[in-house]
């Protein structure tokens, strides 16, 4: 049922609305910096796995959407929920997957 959610809020990101300039500044900040510790500051790996466009072209947006979400068990990642909502989490995915 939850996979089914996240789908649903993925199928519709064309719908949902974008954060504000000013929170889509402090989501990229948290990815160069929060992120970038483990990922890289480049996100091309490092301690967490890389963060590339071409390095998460195998991964499904609901898969990127729950690692965010809630961790990953037995690794380094934490779970961000509690700090960003799944719409922020849909636009951060979207942005690394395209980044320009």
């Amino acid at each position: 049922m939850k996979k089914l959610l996240v789908l649903l809020l993925v199928s519709s990101t064309c719908f949902a609305v974008e954060p504000s300039l000013e929170r889509q500044t402090e989501l990229r900040l948290l990815l160069k910096n929060d992120c970038g510790a483990c990922h890289g500051l480049l996100l091309q790996g490092g301690l967490g796995s890389p963060l590339q466009p071409q390095d998460l072209m195998r991964k499904s947006d609901i898969f990127l959407i729950e690692t965010i979400e809630n961790g990953r068990k037995g690794t380094a990642m934490p779970p961000w929920k509690p700090f960003i909502t799944t719409s922020e989490i849909s636009w951060l995915v979207n942005l690394l997957r395209h980044p320009n």
